[in-house]
C-alpha cells in the first residue's frame, strides 16, 4: 500500500496542503523534461504502463479506504500533462506553460465527457480518465493552433 500511495501521491506531492493538483501539475515538467530526451514511442510506452497501474492502484486505494477520488491522488495530473504533451513532445518553456495553464483551466472546468466520466466511473478509471479527457482537450488545442498558425508554432519553438 505505501508504493500504491507514492505513486499516487507523485511521491509526495499530492500531500501539499493546499492546490495538490496544481502542484501535481507542476511536478510533471522535470518527467516532461526527461522524457523529451527519450525516442517518442518510449514516452507514449511509458505513458500507457503509467496509466495502467495508475487506474489499477487508485481503484484498490479506494476500495481499501473507502473514499473516491481524494485529493492527495494527483497521478491524473500527471498523466492528463503528459497526454497534452505527446500530442505535440517538444520541450520549450512557453509551450509547457501554455499546456499547464490550459491543463489546469480543463481540469478545473471538466468539460463534457470530462465531468461525465468523473461524476459516473466511481472507480480507479474515473479517478484517472477524467483528467485524460482534459489532457486530450489541451493536445488538441495545441494541434488546431500549430495547424492554422504555424507562424505562432514556429515563434514558441524558437523561444
Amino acid at each position: 500500500m505505501k508504493l500504491q500511495k507514492l505513486l499516487l501521491s507523485w511521491f509526495g506531492v499530492g500531500y501539499i496542503p493546499f492546490a495538490p493538483g496544481t502542484f501535481g501539475s507542476l511536478a510533471t515538467i522535470p518527467l516532461i523534461y526527461g522524457l523529451s530526451f527519450q525516442d517518442y514511442w518510449v514516452s507514449v510506452l511509458f505513458f500507457v504502463i503509467l496509466l495502467s497501474i495508475s487506474i489499477v492502484f487508485a481503484h484498490n486505494i479506494q476500495i481499501k479506504m473507502n473514499v473516491f477520488d481524494p485529493g492527495w491522488i494527483v497521478v491524473d495530473e500527471v498523466l492528463g500533462m503528459l497526454v497534452a504533451w505527446l500530442f505535440i513532445p517538444i520541450w520549450n518553456p512557453i509551450y509547457l506553460l501554455t499546456l499547464f495553464v490550459l491543463f489546469r483551466f480543463f481540469d478545473i472546468v471538466k468539460i463534457w465527457p470530462a465531468n461525465w466520466v468523473d461524476k459516473k466511473l466511481k472507480s480507479g478509471a474515473g479517478t484517472i480518465l477524467d483528467d485524460i479527457v482534459s489532457g486530450i482537450y489541451v493536445g488538441l488545442i495545441f494541434i488546431i493552433l500549430r495547424s492554422f498558425f504555424p507562424t505562432l508554432a514556429k515563434l514558441i519553438q524558437i523561444l
